[in-house]
């Protein structure tokens, strides 16, 4: 089966002043359909670097990236713009939406770049799909400012899945998120992984990592380790684990 991700000898390297900074050295990846992956490492470590080339917002110095069995070194910036609008989708740690614009609204603009031009009719239908995917579908005419913070992570994943992507990047997406919200989020990521969605994702928390299936770790530019989850968590399960431990807490107090 052809992978989503296939990297070879991926090399980056940044000139700054008279020394080279080497933020990747000779990584080799591959990623199949329906994995879902948990980049970790220290600060420094190149995982910030390896997502930048893997969303198509950088490019390698020297190796090859093929996404979806596309060499993407071979692509000008037009072609990496549609790679990035159509194949891939992003979800941050700040969730970036437009402050003045609803839920709907929010998950409707990467539809607005598309190319060719959906009909309107088909930028709503999507829309509200999405956002009914992420279990907000009753919450479309909200702002943000009218959302929880975990609200606002979920709208944000309905925009990055609205296009249909191949591949999920989310870079600390429970970084502002407390404990319950982040199993929450977890628990979405879960279910769309468990309907094909492959993902991506870069977490320092080691708890967060053990709802991926498989673990990269990293250092100074290279994978040290690669290896599937002994022990994975079910958000579902730990999210009734959390909240019965909440209850005896209040019992108690």
């Amino acid at each position: 089966m052809q992978p989503v991700i296939e990297i070879i000898d991926l090399h980056r390297i940044y000139q700054t002043g008279a020394a080279p900074v080497h933020a990747v050295r000779g990584l080799s990846l591959r990623v199949g359909p329906g994995e879902f992956v948990a980049v970790m490492g220290a600060s420094g470590s190149g995982k910030s670097t390896l997502m930048n080339m893997l969303g198509c917002l950088d490019r390698p110095t020297r190796g090859t990236y093929r996404l979806d069995g596309t060499d993407i070194s071979l692509l000008d910036s037009d072609a990496l713009a549609a790679i990035r609008n159509h194949k891939i989708g992003f979800v941050f740690q700040g969730f970036n939406l437009l402050s003045r614009t609803t839920a709907l609204e929010n998950v409707e603009l990467p539809m607005l770049y598309a190319h060719p031009p959906l009909p309107g009719r088909d930028i709503r239908e999507r829309a509200v799909r999405a956002l009914g995917q992420v279990g907000l579908g009753a919450r479309g005419d909200h702002v943000p400012s009218q959302l929880s913070g975990g609200q606002q992570q979920r709208v944000a994943i309905a925009r990055a899945l609205v296009l249909g992507p191949s591949l999920l990047l989310a870079d600390e997406p429970t970084g502002n998120l407390d404990t319950h919200t982040s199993i929450e989020i977890m628990g979405v990521f879960q279910q769309l992984n468990d309907s094909g969605m492959t993902i991506v994702m870069v977490t320092h928390e080691l708890d967060i990592a053990r709802y991926a299936r498989r673990t990269i770790i990293m250092r100074d530019g290279r994978i040290v380790r690669d290896e599937p989850v002994p022990v994975r968590l079910d958000a579902a399960l730990e999210l009734t684990r959390v909240a019965a431990e909440h209850e005896a807490a209040d019992l108690i107090v």
